[in-house]
């Protein structure tokens, strides 16, 4: 009778594990980004549609941000967005953006503070530019954006399942206010 319970615990040792190993596996998948960017066509005017609660977005709406491709070969980057309401004073900082090597400019490193920079990878676009999603490596950073203030729903269903099955959370993404 020992050796059967003891067998039976071991089965369900055995279980869990394998139950904590993909759930840990699902959640630690590699992300990977677009296979190329097209750095002009993703240079211009981008509103933020969703995102996961940043500390130093704290109170924004209209969040928007603006690529311009420097002389230089970086991408000139202008985050704005109104502080506590949509009427709200605007918030502005401007950094660079360096695209790494071999990436397909998939990959970025953004720059707000030197010798800051962190890691801006595209994992999702559209083929018309119309929509992008941007995360890090780690997934505790996303991005929703769009062209247009108002993102049709069905595109955003569709990303967010996308995202599902790469392993985000999405219970953490909220969605920006804008007008």
């Amino acid at each position: 009778m020992a050796r059967k319970a003891n067998s039976q615990g071991r089965i369900s040792l055995v279980f869990s594990i394998i139950i904590f190993m993909s759930v840990n596996t699902l959640r630690s998948q590699t992300l990977h980004t677009v296979i190329s960017v097209d750095v002009e066509k993703y240079s211009g005017k981008w509103y933020e549609i969703a995102s996961y609660p940043q500390r130093f977005q704290k109170g924004c709406h209209c969040t928007t941000a603006e690529y311009t491709l420097s002389p230089d070969g970086y991408l000139i980057v202008e985050n704005r967005c109104n502080k506590g309401s949509v009427n709200g004073k605007q918030s502005y900082i401007k950094g660079k953006a360096f695209v790494e090597k071999n990436s397909g400019n998939a990959k970025l490193k953004v720059q707000f503070f030197w010798p800051f920079r962190a890691k801006y990878w595209i994992i999702d676009l559209a083929g018309d530019y119309n929509y992008a999603v941007v995360s890090h490596p780690n997934k505790k950073y996303l991005w929703i954006l769009s062209r247009t203030p108002k993102m049709n729903d069905a595109i955003y269903q569709q990303i967010l399942s996308r995202l599902k099955e790469m392993g985000f959370d999405l219970s953490k993404l909220q969605v920006t206010e804008q007008i």
